[in-house]
């Protein structure tokens, strides 16, 4: 989320940036924005989505795989659930490549504290994403984060933030000791990462929104939302959960932020006020999850350019045509096969790994092509048509995109 457009004027927000257009300028009170549009070249195949459909439905056909479970099923009087999750991402300036921008979740990967390395990141630009398994129990935490582009006027890389975050939570959730009288939740787990970054004297300064799940085996979640990053929850080809933006004007969400010391310097020299929104300012909610549930959890990247239904449109093709929902006189309902479709096929077959990764793939896929879409209006452009229409806007906004997907799989079905 780059662009010169957006700056910190000392003071209140830090707006996130829209690449080569967006809002400039915050003051202190009121917010006002100056606009300054202009499209870059796309940088995504139009019929990529189109043509990536066409390979899912063909592949994602009824079969049998060898396996070996990550989880195992156990009898029980009470539900247990698994999840498979994978994630697909693409930096705004590169091409999207559906079979190297996807990432396959293994609840057995060794995860380390942080990926100082920056080749070793995923090619996600300055947003950011994480999968771990808490501690040695079933459940899992999950999430994404958007770092904040306005920070480049001020010469630093918000992917240091966001990624070095994400590090820290999927660190502390695979270390974590599950205790009764002290249970993680995910708004916990955004602080424990925030506190970390703060600490990290490698990253001087950044922001970013943040959305963290954890997922447990009684199949329930709980989702601590910061932002204008968010997740929509999918349930037999309808919407059922879907989070809420929160933004403090116009394209400037709530952020977790780390100031450089001038900054505090400047603030206290001319009597401005910094906000910083912190984790206790997240939105918390709590869901209960069936069987064949599909979570979606993304950047801007996707909710600027894709509505929730855009994205059932996406998420329905794939599984309906993989007969992991299938149409029946009683109604949807989920495929028998949906679990064996969760199962990473580890390089045993051609066949693609998995069933989060296809759709992972299709709604990152869905969403490139739409930024660069001069023709089609997105979310985006309905609010600036919205906030500012002498403005003109038409088409998609070019972003960097970042999808976590998870299947929940209720054992026995």
């Amino acid at each position: 989320m780059n662009s010169p457009m957006r700056r910190l004027a000392l003071t209140t927000l830090r707006p996130k940036a829209v690449l080569n257009r967006g809002i400039a300028d915050t003051t202190r009170s009121p917010v006002h924005f100056k606009c300054m549009f202009s499209r870059p070249s796309p940088l995504a195949t139009p019929r990529l989505a189109h043509g990536l459909h066409n390979s899912l439905s063909a592949s994602l056909q009824p079969r049998t795989r060898s396996f070996h479970a990550s989880a195992c099923y156990l009898s029980s009087s009470n539900p247990k659930f698994t999840y498979g999750i994978a994630a697909s991402f693409n930096a705004k300036d590169h091409r999207y490549n559906p079979n190297t921008h996807v990432f396959n979740f293994n609840p057995y990967n060794t995860i380390t504290e942080r990926r100082k390395n920056k080749r070793l990141r995923p090619a996600s630009g300055q947003d950011a994403f994480f999968v771990s398994r808490i501690g040695e129990s079933a459940d899992v935490a999950f999430g994404v984060a958007d770092g904040v582009g306005g920070w480049v006027d001020s010469g630093v890389d918000p992917a240091d933030f966001a990624h070095g975050f994400c590090d820290y939570m999927a660190y502390a959730a695979n270390q974590y000791q599950v205790e009764e009288n002290d249970p993680l939740s995910a708004r916990g787990l955004m602080q424990i990462g925030y506190d970390a970054i703060l600490k990290d004297e490698t990253v001087m300064a950044g922001g970013s929104t943040a959305c963290v799940a954890l997922a447990k085996e009684d199949g329930t979640m709980e989702v601590a939302n910061l932002g204008d990053s968010g997740f929509v929850q999918l349930r037999l080809n309808a919407i059922h959960n879907l989070s809420e933006h929160q933004t403090h004007a116009f394209n400037t969400p709530y952020q977790l932020s780390k100031l450089e010391q001038e900054d505090f310097e400047q603030s206290n020299t001319f009597g401005t006020v910094q906000i910083r929104d912190t984790p206790k300012d997240a939105q918390v909610t709590k869901h209960s999850l069936r069987h064949g549930d599909i979570l979606i959890f993304a950047s801007d990247g996707v909710w600027d350019n894709l509505s929730a239904q855009d994205i059932l449109r996406v998420v329905s093709r794939v599984m309906v045509g993989a007969k992991a929902w299938e149409h029946t006189d009683g109604g949807i309902t989920v495929g028998k096969s949906l679990y064996n479709f969760t199962v990473d096929s580890a390089g045993e077959d051609e066949l693609p790994p998995s069933l989060q990764s296809f759709l992972a793939v299709a709604i990152t896929s869905e969403a490139k092509a739409a930024s660069t879409n001069t023709k089609r209006n997105g979310p985006f452009a309905r609010e600036v048509q919205k906030y500012f229409p002498n403005e003109h806007w038409r088409g998609g906004k070019v972003d960097d995109i970042c999808v976590v997907v998870a299947v929940a799989v209720e054992e026995g079905k």
